[in-house]
C-alpha cells in the first residue's frame, strides 16, 4: 500500500466521491421515474426468480450524533406501530401488482434500530412479510442490533422468524468517544447481546466499527480492535466517519475539533486492517473483512462477490426490494426510492400508490458502467472477457482505461483478458472507479475516500 505522503501528494485526502454502492449514484436519480416505474417492474418480476429485500425501521430511542441515516427519534411505541400499518399497506400494494408470492434469497431488516420491536412486533413484522414472500431453507436473514436494546425474548423472536445473521454496531469502545458522538454502550453490554445471539444458534455474527471519530486514538482503537476480536465475529465492516453537518443536523453536536486529521484517519485504519487481519480475517473491498470460512471472503476468492445498498454481499439477486421510508429498489430495469420522510411516505401510501418519488431508468450503457465499478470495487479488477465489449463500447471507454493506467502507472497488470490492480493501487479504487462515472456527480454530501 502507498504510504500518506505519497497518497495526500495524489490529493486522495481532499476528494469526496460516491462509495458506489449503486450505479448511477442516488443522486443521479429523479422525479419522473416514481411509482408508476417501480409497479411495472414489480408486475414484471418472474414467479419463481429469487429476490432480495431490504426494511427500513427508521425509528430509535437514541439518535447517535455521528449517525447519517434516515432515523427518528420517538419515545413510545405509538409511531412505530402506525408506520407497521403502514408497512402493511404497502405490502398489500405489492401485492395487487404481483399476486403470486415471491421467493427470498436474501433479508435485511435495518434502521434506524430494528430491535426497538418488541418481540410481538417482530412476530407482527414476520407474519405480514410471510402473506406476500416465501422464504427458502436457505434464505440468508441479517437484522441490525443494538446491544443496549436487545434481550433474549427479542432475539428468540428474530430466531423464530428465520434471522441467520446479527449485525453489531460498536463503532469503538472508547468511552470518551462514546460520550462525543452520544452512544453508550459498553463492552459488557456487546458480550451479553453476542452470547445470546450464539445461545440462540444464530449462525453468523458482523460487527460494525467506525475510524475517524471525535478524540479517537491509535491506543484506544486498538484496544476496541482488541475487545472486537474477542467477541470472535465472522465479519467486520470498518467505516470512516463521514462529517456532513449540512446534511445530518445532528453532527453539529460533534466538535470538528476533535475530528482526527487525515495522517490520523489513515493511521487508525491501518492500525484496524493490522489487527483484524493479524486475527486470522481476510480484507475484503475497502471496508470489509471476514473469516476465510465465512460466504463472503469465499465469495470475494471466487470472484463472486457483489456490491448493493448494504455495502459489500454475496447477494446475486437482480432485483433488490426495498419497504419502507427512503429504501431503494434495485429492478433489472432501474432504480426507485421511497419518499424519505416517514409523513411523506405515509401519505402515498394511504393514497394508494406505491411510495416511490425517483429513480433512474437504466440503459444499456448504464449497465456495462455498472459492472465495470462493480469489479473495480469487489475485485480491484476489470474481466474484459466477462464484458465481452463491442467495438463502440471498446471505443467509448478507452478514455477512462487510459485514465486508470495513467493514474495506476506501475501498479497493474494487464492481459487481453484482464486488467488487475496490485495491492498498492487498491487505496486509489474509488477514484479509479470514477473514471468510469458518467453521471457527473458533485463531490458535495458525499463520503472522503480515505
Amino acid at each position: 500500500m502507498m504510504n500518506f505522503d505519497t497518497l495526500k501528494a495524489r490529493g486522495l485526502f481532499d476528494e469526496r466521491l460516491p462509495r458506489y454502492t449503486s450505479y448511477p449514484p442516488a443522486p443521479a436519480f429523479t422525479a419522473d421515474v416514481g411509482a408508476d416505474f417501480q409497479a411495472e417492474a414489480i408486475a414484471a418480476l418472474e414467479a419463481d426468480a429469487p429476490i432480495s429485500l431490504y426494511l427500513h425501521i427508521p425509528f430509535c430511542e437514541r439518535l447517535c450524533w455521528f449517525c447519517a441515516c434516515r432515523t427518528q427519534g420517538v419515545r413510545s411505541l405509538t409511531p412505530v406501530q402506525a408506520y407497521l400499518e403502514t408497512l402493511r399497506k404497502e405490502l398489500a400494494l405489492i401485492a395487487t401488482h404481483h399476486p403470486g408470492k415471491l421467493r427470498l434469497k436474501q433479508m435485511h431488516w435495518g434502521g434506524g434500530t430494528p430491535t426497538i420491536l418488541p418481540p410481538e412486533l417482530i412476530r407482527e413484522v414476520s407474519d405480514m412479510l410471510s402473506e406476500v414472500f416465501v422464504m427458502d431453507h436457505d434464505t440468508a436473514f441479517s437484522v441490525e442490533i443494538d446491544p443496549t436494546l436487545v434481550d433474549a425474548d427479542k432475539i428468540a423472536a428474530l430466531k423464530a422468524a428465520g434471522m441467520t445473521r446479527a449485525s453489531i454496531g460498536v463503532q469503538d469502545f472508547a468511552p470518551v468517544v462514546q460520550k462525543c458522538i452520544g452512544r453508550l454502550q459498553s463492552f459488557e453490554q456487546t458480550q451479553a447481546a453476542v452470547n445470546m445471539l450464539r445461545g440462540a444458534d444464530v449462525a453468523s455474527l458482523n460487527v460494525d466499527l467506525v475510524y475517524g471519530l471525535p478524540f479517537q486514538s491509535i491506543e484506544g482503537f486498538a484496544q476496541t480492535l482488541q475487545q472486537v476480536n474477542a467477541l470472535r465475529p465472522d465479519r467486520v465492516a470498518l467505516f470512516g466517519y463521514a462529517h456532513v453537518p449540512h446534511m445530518a443536523k445532528r453532527q453539529n453536536l460533534i466538535p470538528e475539533a476533535a475530528l482526527p486529521g487525515d495522517r490520523a484517519r489513515f493511521a487508525l485504519f491501518n492500525k484496524a486492517t493490522e489487527l483484524l487481519c493479524a486475527d486470522g480475517m481476510v480484507a475484503i473491498g475497502i471496508d470489509h473483512f471476514a473469516r476465510p470460512e465465512d460466504s463472503m471472503a469465499q465469495a470475494a476468492a471466487n470472484g463472486r462477490l457483489r456490491r448493493n445498498f448494504q455495502g459489500y454481499t454475496v447477494d446475486g439477486c437482480d432485483t433488490l426490494l426495498g419497504l419502507g421510508a427512503s429504501s431503494i429498489s434495485r429492478f433489472k430495469e432501474g432504480f426507485v426510492q421511497n419518499a424519505a420522510q416517514t409523513g411523506d411516505y405515509t401519505r402515498q401510501i394511504k393514497a394508494g400508490k406505491l411510495a416511490a418519488v425517483r429513480g433512474y431508468r437504466l440503459t444499456a450503457e448504464d449497465r456495462l458502467r455498472s459492472r465495470i465499478i462493480e469489479m473495480l470495487m469487489c475485485d480491484f479488477a476489470i474481466d474484459f472477457k466477462e464484458l465481452n465489449l463491442n467495438e463502440v463500447d471498446r471505443a467509448r471507454f478507452a478514455p477512462a482505461l487510459d485514465a486508470l493506467r495513467c493514474e495506476c502507472e506501475g501498479m497493474f497488470e494487464e492481459t487481453p483478458e484482464r486488467l488487475s490492480l496490485t495491492a498498492q493501487a487498491r487505496p486509489l479504487v474509488r477514484r479509479l472507479a470514477h473514471f468510469f462515472d458518467a453521471s457527473n456527480p458533485g463531490h458535495a454530501g458525499y463520503s472522503r475516500v480515505s
